[in-house]
């Protein structure tokens, strides 16, 4: 299998925190595939870990699904439907839509409007909010754009689950035993990564690399904690700062 330099930095990177005596979790936006498969191909890349190191939003909208007892009309990408099976989706009364790539449709659209308007209190979840992400042919409209069309269309406010919310990173550190200010979010995303975990009182750490703009560092309502050009540097850091 052939390893980009992104991936071979990130398996150093990965490699060189789980041999010291700090915790790492994967937090992602990531909706195109359950945990179970993007752990999978983690491993085959070399990376050893556990789902539960792992948080995304599908299971985390589902646990809000399940306590609010809520029915969704599901507009996500067909390799996260999985995580789902447990939920009633019979007469739905809400929309939960995720990264859904091609599927972001008119008609699929429009039939999630449609749900939306025809509730008397439509609740819509979106998992993320980020406005692109960047696959080897580019970059690609992500989540936050359809939810922005349907927060207009629909003239109401998503709930979103996942980067940058906070609630979403209060689960991460929860899992982990620390306060915020006992923990670091190193991403390329300087809005739903860095300000993100800023929101929540952790310090964030921006990657230039992946979603990084040389504007990102004149930005006017995020500045990050500190800026680095590649996970190997961050590590460094970290580590150098800590005696190892």
């Amino acid at each position: 299998m052939t390893v980009s330099p992104f991936q071979s930095d990130l398996l150093t990177f990965f490699l060189r925190l789980k041999s010291s005596d700090l915790q790492l979790r994967f937090c992602t936006n990531e909706t195109q595939a359950t945990r179970e498969k993007f752990v999978a191909k983690l491993g085959r890349l070399g990376f050893d870990i556990s789902v539960s190191e792992v948080f995304s939003p599908a299971p985390a909208a589902i646990a809000v699904l399940k306590e609010r007892g809520l029915r969704p009309h599901l507009l996500v990408y067909d390799g996260v439907l999985p995580e789902f099976d447990s939920v009633d989706k019979a007469n739905p009364n809400c929309v939960v839509i995720g990264d859904a790539a091609e599927k972001f449709s008119y008609q699929n659209l429009n039939e999630a409007f449609r749900v939306l308007v025809g509730l008397d209190k439509p609740v819509l979840f979106s998992l993320g909010q980020g406005r692109y992400y960047k696959e080897t042919d580019g970059l690609k409209l992500d989540v936050g754009v359809y939810m922005k069309a349907l927060e207009y269309a629909c003239d109401l406010k998503a709930e979103v689950i996942g980067k940058p919310s906070p609630m979403f990173f209060q689960s991460v550190l929860t899992d982990m035993g620390l306060q915020p200010h006992e923990a670091l979010m190193i991403g390329d995303d300087l809005v739903n990564d860095v300000g993100g975990a800023q929101n929540c009182g952790m310090k964030g750490v921006q990657v230039r690399t992946g979603k990084y703009r040389l504007s990102d560092e004149n930005h006017p309502t995020v500045t990050a904690d500190g800026t680095v050009d590649n996970l190997a540097q961050a590590v460094d850091v970290i580590l150098n700062q800590r005696g190892h």
